[in-house]
C-alpha cells in the first residue's frame, strides 16, 4: 500500500515572511466563529482587522452580532487573510489563521493601546469605535496553514507568526510620537517605503503602525506591511534602521 503523498512543503523564512505580512497588512479577513445555538455550525463574516504591537490580529465588533455571541461562548475561532487578484482566485496567496479570541476589557490599557492602533489604521471606525455596544475581540495566534498559490502548502506555529521582541513595551509608548515625526518630517522616506521597497503604486502613503518587526503604511484606502529582515531588539536601533532604508 503506497503512503499518502505529503502536499505540506518545510516551513521556511520565505514562507514566514509571506505569512506575516498576509496577516498584517489585511483591511479585511472572514471570520468563522461556532454558533451555539445552530447546533455547533460555523458561521462566517467578514471583519476589519487591525494588528497589535505584538502581532496579533484584532477586530472591533457590535456585541449584538452573532460573531460576538459565537467568541463569548466558544473562543476558537479560525481568520482567513488575503485578497485574490487577477485571473484564478486559487492562484493567489492566502492564510488561514486558528486562534482563541480573548474579550478586551474596555477600562484596560491593553483596549488603550488597540483602540489607538485601530484608530490610525481606519480613521473612520472613529464614528462608531466608542458605541457603548462596540468591543475589541484579540484574536490570539495558535496556528495557521499558508497557502502560498498552486503547490506551496506550509504549516506555521504561533511563535512564526507573533512578534518576540525585548524593545515591544519601550516602542509601544513612543509609537505615536515616531509615527508624527515621520509622516511630518520625513513624508519622502514613508513613500519610498511604500513605492520601493512594498512596491505599491503611488498614492499619498502615511506610517500607520511601528512595531519591533515592521512598518504598517497605508494611503487611506491600501495598506501595506514593510516587515524588516531582523526585528528590532532595542528602540535605538529603530532610527537608523529606518535610515538605512531609505538609502
Amino acid at each position: 500500500m503506497s503512503e499518502k503523498p505529503n502536499v505540506l512543503r518545510e516551513t521556511d523564512d520565505e514562507a514566514r515572511k509571506l505569512a506575516r505580512t498576509l496577516l498584517r497588512s489585511a483591511r479585511s479577513g472572514a471570520l468563522a466563529a461556532i454558533e451555539p445555538e445552530s447546533g455547533g455550525f460555523p458561521f462566517v463574516s467578514r471583519v476589519l482587522i487591525g494588528i497589535d504591537i505584538d502581532g496579533a490580529p484584532v477586530i472591533l465588533v457590535s456585541r449584538l452580532s452573532t460573531h460576538t455571541q459565537a467568541l463569548t461562548a466558544d473562543r476558537r475561532a479560525s481568520l482567513l487573510t488575503g485578497e485574490p487578484g487577477k485571473g484564478d482566485p486559487l492562484a493567489h496567496p492566502r492564510l488561514t489563521l486558528q486562534c482563541e479570541a480573548e474579550a478586551v476589557s474596555r477600562d484596560s490599557a491593553l483596549h488603550a493601546r488597540i483602540r489607538e492602533r485601530f484608530l490610525r489604521r481606519r480613521p473612520k471606525s472613529s464614528l462608531y469605535i466608542d458605541f457603548p455596544d462596540f468591543g475589541f475581540f484579540r484574536l490570539n495566534p495558535l496556528r495557521a496553514s499558508l497557502n502560498g498559490g498552486f503547490g506551496r502548502a506550509y504549516v506555521l506555529t504561533a511563535e512564526d507568526l507573533v512578534i518576540a521582541s525585548p524593545a515591544m513595551a519601550a516602542l509601544a509608548e513612543m509609537e505615536a510620537s515616531a509615527i508624527e515625526h515621520m509622516n511630518t518630517d520625513h513624508a519622502d522616506a514613508v513613500k519610498y517605503y511604500a513605492t520601493t521597497h512594498c512596491r505599491a503604486p503611488e498614492g499619498d502613503w502615511k506610517i500607520v503602525g511601528i512595531d519591533a518587526a515592521g512598518l504598517d503604511l497605508s494611503d487611506g484606502e491600501r495598506l501595506q506591511r514593510l516587515e524588516f529582515e531582523t526585528p528590532v531588539g532595542d528602540v535605538t536601533e529603530l532610527r537608523p534602521l529606518l535610515k538605512k532604508l531609505y538609502r
